[in-house]
Formats: structure tokens, C-alpha cells, sequence
């Protein structure tokens, strides 16, 4: 005889019945044909597959190996001409970030939470920049920034909820005359040369300029800069001037960072969406993601700390 997959059924049947005559009624064959079945099946192969007592039947050792490859081809043979269903493909969101040092965070908290979803991603400087390309529907989310008072502008078609409203603090030479000082008055500076990020659309640079002059000044030297946070950092450690800075940034050697006394200058960070392309689900787990990387940010300030024990609470706007 050859082997035929019905014989094959026929030990899977026993083998999970306990018995010939429990594995008959499974199958809807009367109880000598399966023990005839059986005898053929075993004496082909050469050895008994299964020890019969009252209690039923159990596998030997050997009928154990040949219920399991037996097992294995029927599952092959039931899977023939049966395609497997092709997987959905990833939705790809199109992300646009301001200069926000919690974006990396936040795209890996994202790419954790949420598998299925793909980002690209998109570096945009200027907040009013990145409204439009909202408006637009280029991208379909993104951090952006606003002030105080100046709460970031946009049409229906597009949402926003505050991630983190943050102080702004300075940073100084190492060898800076007010390096000892704890907190840093806005009025001390007003002799220094200063490196400012260009208009954003959203109100800076004009809530510095405003801050300096309730402060009773006017920038003595304003160098406009848009570059890399190291390439700032080597020319403040130069001495070369001061500038105003997230109070997340990690200081290189012989650079110094301040709180500013009475925290006259502040910075929203907001996500902004459009709801016609992004659920709320989606847009709360991006926030949530972005506040826990601000969070391990706040963690590798010590500068920010110890302003924040005494003053501030991580919460957004």
C-alpha cells in the first residue's frame, strides 16, 4: 500500500480521540474499519504506532514521531492553493518640525507606539512656514512654536494643542563676567553682542526685541544667525557674543547656561494636524510621545532642573 493522506487523518484522529472507537464516530466510519485501517497502516510502516488498552489507545514513542510529521503534512496539503493575504501597507504620516530638540524623541516613541505607521520628515525653521505647508496638505503634521499672547494662527482645516510652554534662558561664555551669577538679569546684557534666529512668522525675534526694551535697552550688536546649535555654541565659547537658548541645550565646554531673572521670554511648542488626515488617537499619542521626550530632556539639564524645582512644572499650553 502507499500512504494516502486518509491514512494519515486516520492516526492524527486516533492519536487525538485516546481511542479507535471514539476516533471512528470523529471520522463516521464504524470502529472495525479503523482498526483494520490501523493494522494496514502499521504494518506497512513495520511497527506498532499505537499500545491498545482498556483505557484506549496512546502513541508509542515511534507513533508519536509519525502523528507529528503526519500532522505536519496535512497542515501543508490543507494550505495548498490558499494564498496568504498580502499585508496592509504602512500608512506613511508627513511630519514638519520647527528647530525642536524633541524631535527625535518623539519620532522614536512614535515608531514604538505606533509600528504600522512610516514618518517622513521634514525640517522647516519658520512656524508660519509650517501652517502654510498645513494649509497646503504637503505635510499632515507638525511641532511648530508660538509665544505667549501670540498663539499660533490657522485656518479650520487645521488643529493644534500645546506640547510644553518653556522659559527661555541665555547662554554665556564660561568666562562671562556674569558667569557666577545664578540667575542673569536681562538689563546686565545689554552691552553684549548678541546672535539672533531670523522672524519665524510666529513672533520672534519680536518678543526678544520687546523684552529688551521693558528691560530699559537696545541691543548694542545683533548678529543674525540660522546654523547648527555646535557651530553656535563655538562662538559664544569664543567669546563672541551671547544668545538666547532653549533651556533644554546641553552646553559644550566653556559655554554657559542661564535662567533669566523674572523669566521674562517664553516658547510654546505646539502639534498642529490636519483632523481630515489625522485621527485624534494618532494626534494624542503624538503628543504624549513628544512631552516624554521633552521630559528626558529636562532630565540631562541640570541648568533647567534646578530653575524648575523651585519655579516651574513641565505642562502644556
Amino acid at each position: 500500500m502507499e500512504l494516502e493522506l486518509r491514512h494519515l487523518r486516520v492516526l492524527c484522529a486516533i492519536a487525538d480521540a485516546g481511542s479507535v472507537g471514539r476516533a471512528a464516530t470523529h471520522l463516521g466510519y464504524s470502529q472495525p474499519a479503523v482498526s483494520t485501517q490501523l493494522r494496514r497502516i502499521e504494518r506497512h510502516l513495520g511497527e506498532p504506532l499505537f499500545e491498545r488498552g482498556a483505557d484506549g489507545a496512546r502513541p508509542t514513542p515511534y507513533g508519536a514521531e509519525v502523528v507529528a510529521q503526519a500532522r505536519d503534512v496535512l497542515a501543508r496539503a490543507d494550505a495548498i492553493g490558499h494564498r496568504r493575504p498580502s499585508a496592509a501597507p504602512r500608512r506613511t504620516l508627513r511630519v514638519a518640525s520647527t528647530n525642536s530638540p524633541m524631535l527625535s524623541g518623539t519620532v522614536s516613541r512614535v515608531r514604538t507606539r505606533l509600528p504600522d505607521l512610516s514618518l517622513t520628515l521634514t525640517s522647516v525653521y519658520a512656524s508660519s512656514r509650517i501652517v502654510e505647508l498645513l494649509e497646503e496638505g504637503t505635510v499632515d503634521v507638525a511641532i511648530a512654536a508660538d509665544y505667549p499672547g501670540m498663539e499660533l494662527r490657522h485656518s479650520a482645516a487645521v488643529r493644534h494643542r500645546g506640547i510644553v510652554t518653556e522659559p527661555t534662558f541665555v547662554a554665556l561664555p564660561a568666562r562671562h563676567r556674569l558667569r557666577q551669577n545664578a540667575q542673569v538679569q536681562l538689563a546686565d546684557l545689554a552691552e553684549d553682542d548678541w546672535f539672533v534666529t531670523p522672524d519665524d512668522g510666529a513672533g520672534w525675534p519680536g518678543v526678544f526685541y520687546d523684552a529688551c526694551a521693558a528691560a530699559g535697552f537696545t541691543p548694542a550688536a545683533v548678529h543674525e544667525f540660522l546654523g547648527d546649535q555646535s557651530q553656535l555654541q563655538s562662538m559664544i565659547a569664543d567669546g563672541l557674543g551671547v544668545s538666547l537658548v532653549q533651556p533644554t541645550l546641553r552646553p559644550i565646554p566653556h559655554v554657559a547656561v542661564k535662567p533669566l531673572a523674572g523669566s521674562p521670554l517664553w516658547c510654546r511648542y505646539v502639534l498642529a494636524w490636519r483632523p481630515g488626515t489625522v485621527s485624534e488617537d494618532v494626534a494624542d499619542t503624538l503628543v504624549q510621545s513628544a512631552l516624554a521626550a521633552y521630559r528626558d530632556l529636562v532630565a540631562q539639564a541640570p541648568h533647567l532642573r534646578n530653575w524648575a524645582s523651585r519655579t516651574w512644572s513641565i505642562a502644556g499650553a
